[in-house]
């Protein structure tokens, strides 16, 4: 694991910004900005979710998410703001939005479920890569030849670990918006 934040909280209002650091601290490391442009400066490979405000001074909070979208950051953006959702959230590219006032829990629950998503989806990649590599040996080689191959079986207990992670954590989703917004990261990303 990387040594950089796993959160980035980017706020103007600094003392807000404070307290959801604070709420997450205890979980995750955490790092907060105070404006567009320090959000971009912290920016790093290791920030797994950014929490972004959407109206700021200076960049926006849409400025920056596009910014993090064109630099080719893999972070989940959860944009968290006063500003109520309309027409134009639908080409933004963040993985869930939270209106102001939030809780405590649901800022936590939104870090974890986001968190999650972005585990569920490398595992169904590295699933659906590896089943096709398996098929096409299976249709290329023969069984006697498979059986002896070391890489093969390795092949095989890999594919078979990660069948029953992603069955696993489709087994813990517990309503509509965890298959909607897994399946979601999945088609955005074809």
């Amino acid at each position: 694991m990387s040594d950089g934040p796993e959160v980035l909280v980017v706020d103007d209002e600094a003392r807000l910004a404070d307290l959801f650091a604070a709420w997450l601290q205890g979980e995750r490391t955490v790092e907060t900005a105070y404006d567009g442009e320090e959000a971009l400066e912290n920016m790093t490979d290791s920030v797994e979710v950014v929490l972004l405000d959407r109206r700021m001074p200076g960049l926006s909070g849409d400025e920056v998410l596009e910014q993090i979208r064109d630099d080719g950051y893999d972070s989940r953006v959860v944009m968290v703001t006063a500003v109520d959702p309309d027409f134009d959230i639908i080409e933004m590219g963040f993985d869930d939005y939270l209106v102001k006032p939030v809780s405590k829990d649901e800022l936590v629950e939104m870090v974890d479920d986001v968190a999650d998503r972005s585990d569920y989806e490398s595992d169904i990649q590295e699933y659906y890569a590896l089943v096709s590599k398996k098929a096409l040996l299976e249709s290329e080689k023969a069984d006697r030849e498979l059986a002896d191959n070391e890489e093969y079986q390795d092949l095989c207990d890999r594919v078979e670990t990660l069948e029953q992670r992603v069955d696993e954590t489709v087994s813990g989703m517990s309503s509509h918006d965890d298959f909607v917004g897994a399946f979601q990261d999945l088609q955005s990303e074809n």
